[in-house]
């Protein structure tokens, strides 16, 4: 029981950090170097990554425009996002302004000789294998000083206090529910069951 009961925790702490990975935004310092629009085709599992492919299925699949930017970080590694409004779905970073970044984007395209460095909030992942492959969806940008510069997420650690805050405080009221309501059921249960056992005991002439 005990093994089962640590399985399910830790299968639980990782579905909450994948979740949270996902969803909190992280901050890039990339320098640009295009921006293109491409036909996505919609309708299998993949589809939770993206947007705006309600009503998509495997029989009849949703085509959409994607804009996408494509950028290079200070190691040399390239990093594609897509581009995407979130509108009033989730996450909600109410994203509306989709345009508008493309045309930020292409106004500080750069090459390696001139980089112009930025920093791209976003959320998500990057995965070429995995249905059909995954981007990041890029919420904004902007200007740094160089590939070293520092950035504090601010948002996700007071969040993450937030929910912690949160957690302890839910865990606090389950455990006092507990003691005051559960185990004294089960006590009771016990007690009854060494009763039981013992009539049984007396009955039967058994030890």
């Amino acid at each position: 029981m005990t093994y089962i009961k640590w399985t399910f925790r830790i299968i639980l702490l990782l579905l909450i950090g994948g979740f949270l990975h996902y969803t909190l935004p992280q901050r890039d310092i990339v320098y640009v170097v295009n921006t293109y629009e491409e036909r996505q085709d919609f309708g299998g599992f993949g589809d939770i990554f993206w947007k705006n492919t309600r009503g998509a299925t495997a029989e009849a699949p949703a085509t959409r425009d994607v804009l996408f930017i494509e950028a290079v970080r200070p190691s040399g590694e390239v990093s594609v996002y897509r581009n995407q409004d979130t509108g009033f779905g989730w996450p909600p970073y109410f994203k509306f302004d989709t345009a508008n970044l493309k045309a930020e984007a292409s106004k500080v395209i750069s090459n390696e000789d001139n980089p112009k460095w930025m920093a791209i909030r976003h959320y998500g992942w990057r995965n070429t294998w995995a249905f059909g492959g995954i981007f990041p969806n890029a919420l904004s940008m902007t200007p740094v000083d160089g590939p070293d510069a520092q950035l504090i997420p601010w948002f996700n650690i007071i969040l993450l206090i937030l929910l912690l805050g949160v957690a302890i405080t839910l865990w606090r009221l389950w455990r006092n529910f507990r003691l005051r309501r559960i185990d004294p059921v089960l006590d009771d249960i016990d007690e009854a069951g060494d009763a039981a056992r013992g009539w049984f005991s007396r009955m039967t002439g058994r030890k």
